[in-house]
């Protein structure tokens, strides 16, 4: 793959027209807006919050992994039971395998060679196919190096939370793409890192997780979690 095609396939992926079913999660950021506990000019903030904080500190080191092990089935059901382990919000979990399930269906669904065996061992339950677990195993089913494939995730991650604000009507377009400047330096010495040790990761977003458990309680709802 030339650098070219590298780069055209992680913008595609990226992409928020992309099919990946990200469109139908807030994180948490629902519940926290109807509660008054994030305010526009919070928001550059709690997406830094957000990714350093679960991104960064989990999310990353399991697309690592999964990367390395895209095209072994027994590794990746490993790491996807970690995921499900690992993640002890009920609501963050099942946002997690739904949004996992989603985008693995849609690149089975395009040919991607790494898709199809791993959405087997989701499809016969031994595996949940956990959102972190299927991004590293399709990019690197599409050829994507490590670096390629955690930029891709990350900017997928902040996208998505921005998006989810906008739709909630936090912010404008204006104020997502500030914010997404902002926590460019960060992603970005955050996907040069060599750390991937599981025994490292962590997630702690209590705000975040708290506003998911909470999420099931309010009479109108527009997103999943």
């Amino acid at each position: 793959m030339s650098e070219i095609e590298r780069l055209l396939t992680a913008l595609q992926c990226g992409d928020g027209q992309f099919p990946a079913g990200a469109f139908a999660f807030s994180w948490g950021l629902e519940s926290l807006i109807a509660d008054g506990a994030v305010l526009r000019a919070d928001f550059p903030a709690f997406l830094l919050g957000q990714l350093e904080c679960r991104w960064a500190s989990f999310d990353r080191i399991v697309v690592i992994r999964a990367h390395e092990a895209a095209w072994d089935i027994g590794q990746l059901c490993e790491l996807d039971d970690f995921v499900d382990a690992a993640t002890t919000v009920d609501a963050a979990r099942l946002g997690s395998k739904r949004a996992g399930s989603a985008l693995l269906s849609t690149h089975h669904r395009l040919g991607i060679p790494s898709a199809a065996a791993f959405r087997q061992a989701v499809t016969t339950g031994r595996a949940a196919g956990h959102l972190a677990v299927v991004q590293g195993c399709v990019l690197a089913g599409l050829g994507l190096d490590r670096m390629t494939a955690l930029t891709v995730s990350a900017y997928s991650t902040a996208s998505a939370l921005s998006t989810a604000a906008i739709r909630l009507g936090l912010i404008g377009h204006l104020d997502a793409q500030r914010a997404l400047l902002a926590a460019r330096p960060f992603l970005s010495g955050a996907i040069q890192r060599e750390d991937a040790d599981l025994d490292g990761a962590s997630s702690f977003v209590p705000t975040a997780d708290i506003a998911m458990m909470r999420h099931a309680l309010q009479t109108q709802r527009l997103f999943s979690n």
